[in-house]
C-alpha cells in the first residue's frame, strides 16, 4: 500500500475532533495549543510511537500493518464508513496519475428494470453520484436529470445548487451533507478523477456549506434510510429509499424510494404518477438559495 498527504490530512481532522475525553486520554498539565487530541496521544492509544504516527499524518511513504491501522482507527474513535474511507486512501491516493475513468453506461436489461417499477421513483446513480438514468416518476419527484447538460447530470452537484431541491428537501441540511459525505468516500475510492476534481472545484466555489463539509473530511455510506420532502404539485411526502449495489456494475447503484402502503406519502405518489402534473401547486414555497449566492 502506498502513502499520501490526503491520508494525513484525514487522520489530522479526525485528530482534531476528539477531546481527551472523549478519546480517554490521560490529560496533559500542560496547556494545548491544538484543538483535539495532540500526536503523542494519538501514538500512545495506537500502541506505536510519536514518531512513527507522526510520519503517518505527513504523509510520507511508510507501510502500515493492519494491526496499526486498526489501532488507529480505534484511538481515532472511526466508525466503520470512516475505517473503510481511511483503507482507501491509503491504498488508492499514491499515485498522482489523473486519467478519467471509462465511460459509464448503463445496462439495457437495467433500463428495462427502471421502467418496470414505474409506480415508484427509482434512478441509477454512477461514480460521484451522477444520474446515469431515471424512471419517469424520478424525473416528476426530483428533476429531469436527462434534460440537464451532462456537467450537471450529478445528484450531488443538484441538491446542494439548485434552489429548487432546497425547497424540496425539508431536512436540506443533513441531506445535503451526507451527499457531500458521498463524494468524499468516491474520491477516496477514485483520486485524482479530472471529472471529480472539476465538481468539487465548481460546488466550492459556489457553496459555503459545501467548503465547511469538505474541510471537515465526513464521510457518509448510507446506504437506507427515510427522506421527508414538499413537492410543488403533491405537499409533503415521507418516502424511504434503498440503494442497492449492482455486482455486475460496482461503481453504480440503483435507488428506489417507496411509501408505506395506505399512508398519505402513497396517496401523493399516486397523484404524481396519475394526476394532472399541470395542476396548482400545493403550498409551494419560493425556492431558497442555501448560501446566499
Amino acid at each position: 500500500m502506498g502513502q499520501s498527504a490526503e491520508f494525513g490530512k484525514f487522520l489530522k481532522v479526525m485528530r482534531a475532533r476528539l477531546s481527551p475525553e472523549d478519546a480517554g486520554a490521560q490529560e496533559s498539565s500542560s496547556a494545548r495549543r491544538v484543538p483535539g487530541l495532540r500526536r503523542e496521544e494519538v501514538a500512545r492509544l495506537s500502541g506505536v510511537s510519536t514518531d512513527y504516527y507522526t510520519r503517518l499524518e505527513q504523509g510520507r511513504n511508510i507501510h502500515p500493518s493492519k494491526a496499526v491501522l486498526d489501532s488507529v482507527a480505534r484511538a481515532l474513535r472511526l466508525d466503520a464508513g470512516e475505517q473503510a474511507h481511511m483503507m482507501d486512501l491509503l491504498e488508492h491516493c499514491a499515485s498522482s496519475a489523473g486519467n478519467p475513468g471509462p465511460v459509464q453506461k448503463v445496462r439495457p436489461a437495467l433500463r428495462q428494470l427502471l421502467d418496470a417499477v414505474g409506480d415508484v421513483p427509482a434512478m441509477v446513480l454512477g461514480r460521484r453520484a451522477d444520474v446515469l438514468a431515471g424512471n419517469r416518476m424520478a424525473h416528476l419527484l426530483f428533476t429531469d436529470f436527462s434534460s440537464l447538460s451532462a456537467p450537471e447530470r450529478n445528484l450531488t452537484r443538484w441538491i446542494i445548487l439548485d434552489p429548487l431541491a432546497g425547497a424540496l428537501f425539508r431536512d436540506w441540511k443533513t441531506v445535503a451533507a451526507e451527499a457531500v459525505g458521498a463524494l468524499r468516500m468516491d474520491v477516496g475510492r477514485h483520486p485524482n478523477d479530472p471529472q471529480t476534481n472539476q465538481l468539487v472545484g465548481e460546488l466550492a466555489v459556489h457553496s459555503e456549506h459545501f467548503r465547511q463539509w469538505w474541510a471537515g473530511h465526513r464521510v457518509a455510506s448510507r446506504s437506507a434510510g427515510t427522506v421527508r420532502l414538499h413537492h410543488p404539485i403533491v405537499g409533503d411526502l415521507e418516502l424511504n429509499f434503498e440503494t442497492l449495489s449492482l455486482p455486475d456494475d460496482p461503481d453504480q447503484m440503483l435507488r428506489i424510494y417507496s411509501a408505506k402502503a395506505g399512508s398519505p406519502s402513497s396517496d401523493a405518489l399516486t397523484l404524481l404518477n396519475f394526476g394532472d402534473v399541470g395542476a396548482k401547486p400545493v403550498n409551494a414555497p419560493e425556492p431558497a438559495r442555501r448560501d446566499g449566492t
